[in-house]
């Protein structure tokens, strides 16, 4: 039997490029665009450090689920995941303090929703990204057929 190792290095640059622009590398792997958002005087349209954020916790859970999913055998049609983060203003600091996530899971007919259910809130249960987080998770399932 393969014994995998229980430490894994991921690694990624910055660098600035103009005004409160830079560009995210990861060898291999496309570069991302990203900027100050617009709410802090910086850029419409490019990839912030907050959409990213809340972006890591929604993708997370998609893996997660699929990875899952694949176990249970549990056949769907369809996965979306619409995710939204709310950042504060806590004891002078600006913190996430909450993302909910909000994944429509379509399902073959006949497919047990509530075996469905069970493995969206295990996926968000287990995902690595919000159990890294101090930020609270809020999961909003939609199951249909």
């Amino acid at each position: 039997m393969e014994v995998r190792s229980k430490v894994y290095t991921y690694r990624t640059a910055v660098k600035w490029t103009e005004q409160k622009k830079g560009a995210i590398t990861c060898d291999g792997k496309p570069e991302i665009q990203v900027a100050t958002p617009p709410e802090f005087k910086g850029h419409e349209g490019i990839w912030s450090p907050e959409d990213l954020y809340v972006a890591a916790a929604n993708t997370c859970l998609m893996t997660t689920f699929l990875s899952l999913a694949e176990r249970a055998g549990l056949t769907f049609t369809a996965y979306q995941c619409e995710a939204e983060g709310r950042l504060e203003l806590v004891d002078g600091k600006f913190q996430v303090t909450m993302i909910t996530l909000r994944p429509h899971i379509t399902l073959q007919s006949g497919t047990d929703a509530a075996k469905a259910k069970e493995l969206i809130e295990k996926a968000e249960a287990n995902c690595l990204i919000s159990n890294s987080m101090k930020t609270r998770m809020i999961l909003e399932p939609t199951i249909t057929q």
